[in-house]
């Protein structure tokens, strides 16, 4: 995805239709002048719905589409004629995407699954016709209900990105290049910080046709919780991931205090991401001699680790095999 056409945040205004009105006609033949009423009801008004599919990954198509209008419901007629509901609205987002009110901040829905839909805003309910409101001793009702009004609300759309394996480090630790080695995926590339500004997925293939989907996010700094660089836009799209891979390179000065700092920016941002399986792979190994790596083994955080060099791919298999044990429980 090129950074232009990445959208995972969107404010939208959303309007359903209006209900029609029940019909207060009475029944008019050239046999019966003064028949009983046969007011139909009104239809309903259209809705505003979001339906998964599995076929978009970005909120793109919505970014210059602000405004949201379902049609009117139409009014019931004679012959107990129902009126046509109003045509809904039907908006596609990719999966992952999350609706929630734009004033409150209230979470409303989830869309994880294709074809999944979800009634955003609710069209307004049809007016009984006049036919409703007759009894033995008012058989001639002269009165009929309107249809309820539309609703019109603010809705936020947000976008985490499903995936298996999230990408966790700072910038310029690797985690690009290892996504362009072990799947199809291109990011940009570059030695610079903050090359990666949008995220990408990238699915890897294992062993027997097997395969996970990985998400590499733009690298994380010091303060990210508290919204320095570009973690904290970022951040929620690790929050789906069932493994968080930390990479960290093997020329670090402290590989442990840069562990420790990543974890603490996880933990700030949201405590339920420590409770996540954990993997730590040490990048840049080929930078590295066999002395220098067997002292660095030594003080290793505690949680599965393993040395790799997307350059050399060396380490790649063996990375490979143990997130898929840790995707499988094996």
């Amino acid at each position: 995805m090129s950074d232009s056409n990445f959208v995972d945040y969107v404010k939208i205004h959303c309007a359903s239709g209006n209900g029609g009105a029940g019909s207060r006609h009475f029944m008019r033949t050239r046999t019966n002048a003064h028949g009983g009423p046969d007011g139909g009801d009104g239809g309903r008004g259209g809705h505003v719905i979001l339906r998964g599919n599995s076929q978009f990954w970005t909120l793109l198509h919505l970014k210059f589409t602000k405004h949201l209008k379902a049609d009117h419901g139409e009014a019931g007629s004679k012959q107990l004629m129902h009126g046509a509901n109003g045509k809904d609205v039907v908006v596609d987002v990719p999966l992952g995407t999350i609706a929630r009110d734009s004033e409150t901040g209230e979470f409303e829905c989830e869309i994880t699954e294709d074809g999944q839909s979800f009634i955003l805003v609710q069209g307004g309910r049809g007016g009984l016709g006049n036919d409703h409101f007759k009894t033995p001793t008012r058989q001639a009702p002269k009165f009929a209900q309107p249809g309820e009004p539309g609703l019109e609300f603010w809705k936020i759309l947000e976008l985490k990105l499903l995936a298996d394996v999230g990408l966790v480090g700072f910038p310029n630790a690797g985690k690009s290049t290892l996504l362009s080695v072990i799947s199809a995926a291109k990011p940009q590339i570059a030695d610079y910080p903050f090359t990666t500004l949008v995220p990408n997925l990238g699915m890897v293939n294992y062993h027997n046709q097997r395969s996970f989907v990985m998400a590499d996010i733009p690298g994380i700094i010091e303060g990210a919780h508290e919204g320095r660089g570009l973690g904290l836009r970022f951040l929620r799209h690790i929050e789906r991931n069932s493994i968080l891979l930390f990479m960290i390179p093997v020329d670090t000065k402290d590989i442990r205090k840069e562990y420790d700092i990543l974890l603490n920016e996880l933990s700030q941002y949201n405590p339920e991401l420590l409770d996540k399986t954990r993997v730590l792979a040490i990048t840049k190994s080929d930078l590295a001699d066999q002395e220098i790596l067997n002292e660095l083994k030594k003080d290793l955080p505690d949680i599965p680790n393993v040395f790799i060099s997307s350059h050399k791919k060396t380490g790649l298999e063996k990375l490979k095999q143990l997130l898929w044990e840790k995707l499988s429980g094996a």
